[in-house]
C-alpha cells in the first residue's frame, strides 16, 4: 500500500472529455499510466461548464455544446514522483492545461486487503452487495 503524508505535489490536467489517445479517452490513459507509474492516486472530475484557449464555452446546459465538457485529472504524490511522470504527459496532452501546486497531505488511508478478507460477512454490514 502506498503511504503519503506531509508535503506533496498536486498535478492537475485540464482537458476535454472527448480528447482521445489511440481511440481511448485521454483521461483514462492518463489515469492508467499514473497507476502503472505507481503514483499515490488519480481522480477524474467532469466539469459542467468551462472554456479554454479556444475561448469556446462548453456547458452541460445547452444540448449542442455539451459534447466536449471540461475534465480535470488530479494526481497527488511526492514532488520527485510527480515530476518524473511529467514526460508522459508531454507525449499525451497536445491541447489542454497542466498545472502543479504544492499541497500538504493530511490523511491518505487505503483499504487493507487483509482486513477485507478477515471481516467476511460481518464486515458487509451497511455495504451494498454487487
Amino acid at each position: 500500500m502506498t503511504r503519503l503524508t506531509g508535503n506533496a505535489l498536486r498535478l492537475t490536467v485540464h482537458i476535454g472529455e472527448n480528447d482521445t489517445w489511440h481511440h481511448k479517452p485521454l483521461y483514462a490513459e492518463i489515469v492508467h499510466r499514473a497507476h502503472a507509474a505507481g503514483l499515490a492516486g488519480a481522480s477524474v472530475f467532469r466539469g459542467i461548464e468551462g472554456f479554454g484557449a479556444s475561448s469556446r464555452i462548453h456547458t452541460s446546459r445547452l444540448l449542442s455544446l455539451s459534447e466536449d465538457l471540461p475534465v480535470a485529472v488530479v494526481i497527488v504524490d511526492t514532488e520527485p514522483r510527480v515530476r518524473e511522470f511529467l514526460p508522459q504527459l508531454d507525449e499525451l496532452v497536445t491541447e489542454g492545461l497542466v498545472t502543479l501546486d504544492a499541497c500538504e497531505v493530511i490523511r491518505y488511508v487505503g483499504r487493507d486487503a487483509n482486513q477485507d478478507e478477515t471481516q467476511g460477512k460481518a464486515g458487509m454490514k451497511g455495504k451494498k452487495s454487487l
